[in-house]
């Protein structure tokens, strides 16, 4: 199962177990089982301190429980860890064997708090790169209290399980039997989730910070440029993030950045905090703004109250929040959100393998889905307003050469039908005859651009009309002492380049405002 280099990076890893772990698999006379036996015999043939064993009696068939030596707790895996979930395995055996997790105390101490009776049942593909964060995070809980239990299912060898409870995005968490979560979610979410006193507590800290000179409001590609370029001129600067790295953690392949051939999202996103952090930045992740104030004078300070009730205040605030898919708003899309409608091919195009789907949206994103899917589906229909095509040539070219794609431009989607909970269908119109027709299918990936993240700042800043904050070419925004960079603002063409670009021409243009204000008492440090 193992290659000879995956041999010796995984028996480097195995050297810094600290006590022994059992692999405890549970096996039928499947193809999964054979090959789930193979790969466990050979994590054991590394390690003197790894036992396998085929003794386990769980209902689940193919599966293996990681476990510490004389105890049966620990995270089960009802999968074979390999492509994307490589690395989750890795860790588990790591943490079943006592080498320290890298996350701060505070985090680790609120697992351990935690009291009650969890059962975590999380929906994963091994081609969906959102899915290990969560993989990992809830082995991690499970590892670290006897309260939390954890079940790492591939639906691709459940696949039965998978359209019993109708799981169509990944990954999917259920916790006790019923719905947690969907999507990519981090640790630190999880644990907020459950802690119920979480939101209090952290808006007693963000509360009692003092202020800011530059205040950096969304952590994407533009917020992380102005984080640095600010920091690097020795003032006190912040960035609250409601996910930091934005919508690059949804991003699979990076192949445009310059000085970087090719990486993936979640790495590039990854990166990016490393580099803030380098510096000396307060980064506040897992806050929504709701609310933006004015200074009350020129030179004053401008505030931004978070959802959780905590007010942050800063002598200048660069503005980031980026943006996110946009919905194509016809009934049945939110009826239907994860129970056939999706936005991710990369991670929910497996779950649809052998099965007929559409995807909605011409462009470039849209056609590279189509393309994608097409790989692993029985048949794409590609839905497209306008009269053509607006993806690269390249891209509509290798699109019409497949031979199971279906192309309709002039087409209006409708609505998107479903029976017994789930997609069956979509509807569209001819714009040309003004024919409505019917495509039957199980699966709608919606792929029709952005939708800038500024329904918060309605009356307070000025908005294009199609909501971005509108910029001067330097950043300014109609507010004193307020920037905008990136996705979220009027200048054009949405790239991660561009972006970091613009987070770096506002925090020097926010730089260059501080230091024309009267002289004031300096920020405290």
């Amino acid at each position: 199962m193992l290659d000879s280099q995956l041999k010796s990076q995984l028996q480097a890893y195995l050297g810094r177990l600290q006590r022994p772990i059992r692999l405890i698999a549970s096996l039928d006379d499947s193809q999964g089982a054979t090959e789930m036996r193979e790969l466990l015999a050979e994590i054991a043939e590394l390690s003197d301190l790894v036992s396998f064993d085929d003794s386990g009696t769980d209902a689940r068939k193919p599966s293996f429980l990681i476990a510490p030596q004389g105890s049966d707790r620990g995270v089960r895996f009802a999968a074979i860890p390999l492509g994307h979930e490589f690395t989750s395995l890795v860790l588990a055996l790591l943490w079943t064997g006592g080498h320290p997790p890298k996350e701060e105390a505070e985090t680790l101490d609120a697992i351990d708090a935690l009291k009650g009776d969890f059962n975590f049942e999380v929906y994963m593909s091994l081609s969906c790169h959102n899915c290990p964060d969560v993989v990992q995070a809830l082995s991690l809980m499970a590892i670290r209290n006897p309260a939390i239990k954890t079940v790492v299912i591939d639906g691709g060898l459940y696949q039965a399980e998978v359209e019993e409870r109708q799981v169509l995005a990944v990954p999917m968490v259920y916790l006790n039997g019923e719905v947690f979560g969907s999507g990519r979610m981090t640790l630190q979410e999880i644990v907020a989730k459950l802690d119920v006193n979480a939101d209090e507590r952290e808006a007693a800290k963000l509360d009692a910070k003092d202020p800011f000179d530059v205040l950096v409001v969304g952590g994407g590609p533009a917020g992380a440029a102005a984080a640095v370029y600010a920091a690097r001129k020795g003032i006190r600067v912040g960035v609250a993030a409601e996910r930091f790295g934005g919508q690059t953690n949804d991003t699979m392949g990076i192949e445009n950045y310059i000085s970087v051939i090719e990486t993936n999202g979640p790495k590039f996103a990854a990166d990016l905090e490393a580099q803030v952090r380098h510096y000396d930045v307060d980064l506040m992740n897992l806050q929504r703004a709701e609310k933006l104030i004015p200074a009350s004078e020129p030179g004053g300070m401008v505030q931004v109250q978070m959802a959780n009730g905590a007010v942050l205040k800063a002598r200048s605030v660069i503005l980031s929040t980026g943006a996110r898919w946009r919905n194509v708003n016809v009934p049945g899309e939110n009826e239907y959100r994860n129970k056939g409608v999706a936005y991710c091919p990369h991670c929910d195009g497996p779950l649809f393998k052998g099965k007929d789907v559409a995807v909605i949206g011409g462009g470039n994103s849209g056609v590279e889905a189509a393309i994608d899917l097409a790989g692993i589906v029985r048949h794409v229909t590609l839905i497209e307003f306008a009269d053509a095509l607006k993806a690269d040539a390249v891209l509509v070219s290798k699109l019409r050469s497949l031979p199971n794609v279906t192309i309709h431009v002039n087409a209006q989607t409708t609505e998107i039908t479903g029976a017994g909970g789930k997609v069956n269908g979509l509807s569209y119109k001819d714009r040309v005859s003004g024919e409505i027709r019917h495509v039957a299918l199980e699966g709608v990936f919606v792929q029709i651009g952005l939708v800038p993240n500024t329904e918060w700042l309605k009356g307070t800043v000025e908005l294009s009309r199609y909501g971005e904050i509108v910029v001067d070419a330097k950043g300014h925004t109609n507010v004193e002492g307020v920037f905008a960079a990136g996705d979220c603002t009027t200048v054009p063409y949405k790239q991660i380049v561009i972006a970091a670009g613009d987070g770096a021409k506002a925090a020097l243009s926010a730089f260059d405002h501080l230091i024309r204000q009267p002289a004031v008492e300096a920020v405290a440090a």
